[in-house]
């Protein structure tokens, strides 16, 4: 194996032992916030794997799509938040 992927191993065994942490937390979560907030932990964790594959290939496209990606899932978790608090108030 190549000496510079090997400096890569750690952090992405780290960032899926998280993944894995925060899996667990969305299964068992007793309550729906902590759900909601176990999901964004996971797509943040995916977003710096993402960024971590960019810097490993020396690719930038990685970066870019982790930047959309990131953007999308706040997006989708302030949707998720207001529709929890009780939908827009008219």
């Amino acid at each position: 194996m190549n000496e510079f992927f090997k400096i890569f191993i750690i952090p992405g065994g780290l960032l899926l032992l998280f993944m894995l942490f925060s899996l667990i937390r969305l299964i068992l979560g007793p309550t729906v916030p902590d759900r909601i907030v176990a999901l964004d932990t996971i797509n943040t964790l995916v977003v710096a794997g993402m960024i971590l594959v960019g810097a490993a290939y020396e690719e930038v496209i990685y970066v870019d799509v982790a930047i959309v990606y990131a953007l999308l899932s706040y997006i989708g978790t302030l949707y998720v938040a207001k529709y929890l608090e009780g939908g827009p108030k008219e």
